[in-house]
C-alpha cells in the first residue's frame, strides 16, 4: 500500500487507516463481537493498513483493550492513534482537559494498548473550563517523557450550522473556531494531525480546515469517509437501525432522507462500475485525492470490508471521474 506522512515529524502510515470505534461503540451493538473485530484488524494489517484509530472513550476502554491484543503481537506494523479528553457519563459525554487527568489517561491507554509509546495522541474535545493551551502543554510533556510521539486534535464543529453555512456561502465559515483553536495550540507545541469528518456527502472541511493543514504540513485524518456506511450503497432506505446505533437518531438516516440521497450513491456506483471497483472504494479514492497529507480512516468491524477499503489505495480516479463526482447533488438533510 502507498505510504503517506503525518506532520513535520514525517510519521509514515499506510494511505488507508482503520477506524476502530464501530467494533466497540456507537454502531450495531449486536454485531460487536471481539473475535470478528480481531479478524478485521489483522486483515487490515495484512492488506497494508498501519494506522489504527481508537480512543479511551470507545466502550469506554474496551476498544483499547481489544486493540491491545493485536498491538502486543504486531507492534512493529502498527501506528497507534488514540485520544483523550472525553469521559462517558450517564447518557452524555463530559470534556476533561485538566493536565493531571490527561497524564493519567495516557498512562491508562498505554497499559490497555500494551505498548510503551503512542504514535499519535489526540485531544478528543477541548474542555471549555480549561484553556486549551494548558491541556496541550500537558500533552506536550508526554512527548518529552517519551510516552507519545506526536500530537493531534479532533475537530467536531461541522454540525448543522456549519453545513448550512458551507452550502449557502455564508460569512460564518465551517471550522473557523477550530482553526482559531489550532492556531493557539500551535504556539505551544506542533500539531502533527487534525482529525475531522470528510466525505463526498460532508465536504465542509475543504473550505477552511484542510487548507490550513496543507499550508502547515499537518496531516489530516478523514473520519467517516464513507458517510457512516451510506456511501457504500449497502444501506436500504427504511431498513431501520438498532436503538443504540447512532444512525437511529441521525437526521440523514431517516427513511425519507436516505431515499432522497440515493442519487448521490447512484453516481458513485456509476464511477465504480467503470473501474470494476466498489462504491466504497470510489468514495475513499475521492478522499485520498484531496491531498498527499490526507489519510481516510474508514471504520469497520468486518475483515472483508477492511480488505475492500484497503484496496481503494490502488484506485486512480480520472479527471472525468472527478468531474462527475463533483457534479453530483449535495447531500440533503442536516448532519446533526
Amino acid at each position: 500500500m502507498e505510504r503517506r506522512t503525518i506532520g513535520a515529524a514525517a510519521l509514515g502510515v499506510g494511505a488507508i487507516g482503520l477506524g476502530c470505534a464501530p467494533m466497540s461503540w456507537a454502531y450495531t451493538a449486536s454485531e460487536q463481537r471481539g473475535d470478528r473485530s480481531l479478524r478485521a484488524v489483522h486483515a487490515a494489517l495484512d492488506a497494508g493498513t498501519s494506522l489504527l484509530d481508537t480512543a479511551d472513550m470507545y466502550g469506554p476502554f474496551t476498544n483499547e483493550l481489544l486493540l491491545g491484543r493485536v498491538v502486543g503481537e504486531r507492534r512493529s506494523e502498527i501506528f497507534v492513534s488514540t485520544k483523550c479528553g472525553l469521559l462517558v457519563g450517564d447518557r452524555h459525554l463530559v470534556a476533561n482537559g485538566s493536565p493531571r487527568y490527561v497524564k493519567r489517561a495516557c498512562d491508562a491507554s498505554l497499559r490497555r494498548l500494551r505498548t510503551d509509546v503512542i504514535d499519535l495522541y489526540q485531544l478528543h474535545r477541548a474542555d471549555p473550563e480549561i484553556p486549551v493551551e494548558e491541556t496541550w502543554g500537558a500533552m506536550a510533556e508526554l512527548v518529552g517523557a517519551g510516552k507519545v510521539r506526536a500530537l493531534g486534535l479532533c475537530a467536531v464543529e461541522a454540525g448543522p450550522t456549519a453545513s448550512r453555512a458551507f452550502r449557502r456561502g455564508a460569512r460564518a465559515r465551517p471550522y473557523e473556531a477550530t482553526v482559531r483553536q489550532l492556531e493557539r495550540v500551535q504556539q505551544v507545541f506542533p500539531v502533527s494531525a487534525v482529525e475531522a469528518e470528510l466525505s463526498l456527502w460532508s465536504p465542509e472541511a475543504l473550505e477552511r480546515l484542510l487548507p490550513w493543514c496543507e499550508a502547515r504540513g499537518v496531516g489530516f485524518l478523514a473520519a467517516m469517509p464513507l458517510g457512516s456506511g451510506f456511501l457504500t450503497g449497502t444501506l436500504t432506505p427504511g431498513q431501520g437501525f438498532e436503538p443504540d446505533d447512532v444512525r437511529a437518531r441521525h437526521p440523514r438516516f431517516t427513511a425519507e432522507m436516505m431515499a432522497a440521497n440515493q442519487p448521490l450513491v447512484a453516481g458513485i456506483r456509476r464511477v465504480a462500475e467503470r473501474h470494476g471497483a466498489t462504491p466504497a472504494q470510489v468514495a475513499l479514492a475521492w478522499v485520498l485525492g484531496r491531498g498527499p497529507h490526507v489519510v481516510p480512516v474508514p471504520g469497520t468491524k468486518r475483515a472483508e470490508w477492511a480488505v475492500e477499503n484497503a484496496g481503494a489505495a490502488g484506485l486512480a480516479l480520472t479527471a472525468a471521474d472527478l468531474a462527475e463526482l463533483a457534479g453530483l447533488p449535495a447531500a440533503r438533510g442536516s448532519w446533526d
